[in-house]
């Protein structure tokens, strides 16, 4: 069975390379492109206990928006048009507000969750008649990860507190009800001591697991040695750890 834990040893050296930036990683939290989406890495992390023989429990997946989606409603004269997109943590959200948010409108209103955080904003409207009634439309999605921004042009009828949580719940569900979606597993930054001479078999390992992000690091106060960082599903650490050291015939433990 491999061997998962976080070594003292190596801590510091795991947060050295956690801590500088990556071009291409950043870029790609920035388009949030399904095939890589996932939350804002975690920290380098000790398990529970040390000694610990198995991966730790891996956080579950979700489904998103493939990408920015919209719609557009008329109701007694007030335009409302519902715009939606993916995002990976509440300052892109917020960023997303400011991008696509229209100073003319009577209003702009929102709201997005992101796994159990959550926000909305009635911007003007009645307590609870915008901003809460998109977010239920969020849940009923099943969406997660995700900006719901609606905007309201009035057009001089006003609508009643039942009127408008129909019609900012009602646009917001239409504009999520047949967006395109997929599937994100969550993925975890690991790290492992590679000697030299199983550096060729250690990374057609990580290529057959699909891992991402592969960094080294020759500063591991070993001879002979490098660290090799990578970013893999959680569901799959456990296997490739088994598979390394099967193909290197030797234990190479694998540090979170």
């Amino acid at each position: 069975m491999a061997v998962v834990r976080a070594s003292p040893r190596l801590r510091s050296s795991l947060l050295l390379l956690l801590s500088q930036p990556d071009a291409a990683a950043a870029a790609a939290r920035r388009s949030f492109c399904c095939a890589r989406a996932s939350p804002s890495p975690a920290p380098a992390r000790a398990m529970a206990s040390p000694s610990s023989s198995s991966a730790p429990a891996a956080p579950s997946p979700y489904t998103t928006l493939v990408g920015r989606v919209s719609c557009e409603r008329e109701i007694k004269r007030s335009k409302f048009i519902a715009i939606a997109a993916p995002v990976p943590n509440e300052r892109a959200a917020m960023a997303f507000l400011e991008e696509v948010k229209d100073p003319r409108a009577t209003h702009n209103c929102w709201a997005f969750k992101l796994g159990e955080q959550f926000r909305y904003n009635d911007d003007g409207e009645p307590s609870s008649t915008a901003g809460k009634p998109i977010y239920s439309a969020i849940i009923s999605s099943g969406i997660d990860m995700v900006m719901v921004v609606v905007i309201r042009y009035f057009g001089g009828i006003k609508l009643g507190t039942g009127g408008l949580v129909r019609a900012y719940g009602g646009v917001a569900s239409e504009c999520l009800k047949d967006a395109p979606t997929c599937l994100v597993k969550p993925k975890a930054r690991v790290g492992m001591e590679v000697p030299f001479d199983l550096l060729g078999t250690v990374y057609h390992q990580l290529q057959h697991f699909q891992a991402e992000d592969i960094k080294q690091d020759y500063d591991t106060g070993k001879d002979g040695t490098v660290m090799v960082m990578f970013r893999v599903e959680y569901e799959k650490i456990e296997d490739l750890g088994n598979a390394m050291n099967s193909a290197c015939s030797s234990k190479i433990e694998l540090f979170l």
